[in-house]
């Protein structure tokens, strides 16, 4: 004998939370939209939250998206997700995002690496705003005519295009690797240098060609390469095969880079750091992952991706947004030595 199948408890209002918190719905709205302060007691608001956790009471985002006028919803358009710096840089922003009842819809290049593709042209109507890192051209100009917000990370700070921005400070980060180099007795350097043309990349050859300039008996051979392992590894084949004192140290624009260089110097049968130092940019996992372990420039991507959702929050809600760099760092470690003595 079968029994009927128990319907599903109602699911909670936000009358349900007023009538048992005490208050009023209007307070019930002010309190879990975080716009309390000043209008409703400390003590009543928390008694509001802690009435709606025991309810279990969610928000219907559906209707308050239609109240506000917004799907609370960004859009982050990244170069790669299978790299896993602009992975971490999703995870920070999506952490904050949820803080903020808001989501993030993630817009990966479907080449992998360089710019992303316009991706605007069916998505601008369900949007809030765009967080975005390395974008096309084209899709630049399709957004500033959408009237959309617009964050840009780790992009030229003289492209007055974006509401706000979140830039590191690659500079300097390389200007360490220069100086840990150099500090080690190096003077014969190459730069692995990224082929992808963006900002960030033109920022790091600038630093490093500055840092190595004024040095006596310092010279500096730059290199193009495809952001990938086996690329990095024949570009460096090719320039340890060339006629000529080799290098002492090759500085990479990525830790990726960095791994095909170190690939190359064994295949000519030379030792790292012993022969030649290698040094990477990102601290991925792969930094750590290699024998020996890279010495590179740790960026603080999840910081990165916080910062952008946060700028855009600000955006949002006519609130100036900050804009400054973050800091970098250099991480020693095993694939850096001083030169071999002559």
């Amino acid at each position: 004998m079968s029994s009927a199948q128990q319907p599903a408890p109602p699911r909670p209002t936000s009358r349900d939370v007023a009538r048992a918190a005490g208050v009023s719905q209007a307070t019930v709205s002010l309190v879990l939209g975080d716009k309390w302060r000043g209008r409703v007691s400390a003590a009543t608001a928390e008694r509001v939250r802690g009435t709606a956790r025991d309810l279990g009471y969610r928000p219907n985002l559906a209707a308050r998206s239609l109240r506000l006028g917004r799907t609370r919803t960004a859009l982050l358009v990244v170069p790669a997700l299978t790299n896993e710096f602009f992975a971490r840089v999703y995870t920070g922003a999506a952490a904050v995002a949820a803080e903020h009842d808001f989501g993030v819809v993630l817009y990966p290049s479907p080449d992998g690496t360089g710019p992303a593709r316009d991706p605007f042209a069916s998505a601008r109507a369900a949007l809030d705003g765009v967080i975005a890192s390395s974008m096309a051209a084209d899709a630049l100009g399709a957004l500033r005519g959408a009237d959309l917000p617009l964050v840009m990370l780790d992009s030229d700070p003289e492209d007055h295009g974006a509401a706000a921005r979140v830039n590191l400070d690659i500079a300097d980060g390389m200007r360490q690797v220069a100086a840990h180099l150099l500090g080690l007795g190096h003077r014969r350097i190459v730069h692995l240098a990224s082929a992808v043309d963006t900002w960030t990349f033109a920022v790091r050859a600038r630093a490093l060609r500055e840092a190595v300039r004024d040095v006596p008996g310092a010279a500096l051979l730059t290199v193009a390469s495809p952001l990938d392992v086996r690329a990095g590894r024949e570009v460096a084949e090719t320039v340890l095969a060339s006629s000529g004192p080799p290098p002492t140290a090759i500085v990479c624009d990525d830790d990726i880079l960095a791994a095909g260089a170190c690939k190359a110097v064994r295949r000519r049968g030379l030792r790292v750091p012993e022969d030649i130092s290698v040094t990477g940019f990102d601290d991925l996992a792969l930094a750590t992952a290699v024998e020996p372990e890279l010495t590179t420039v740790r960026l603080p991507a999840e910081q990165v991706g916080e910062r952008g959702m946060r700028a855009l929050l600000d955006v949002l809600a006519g609130r100036p947004a900050a804009h400054h760099d973050l800091a970098v760092g250099l991480v020693v470690r095993g694939s850096t030595a001083p030169p071999p003595a002559a």
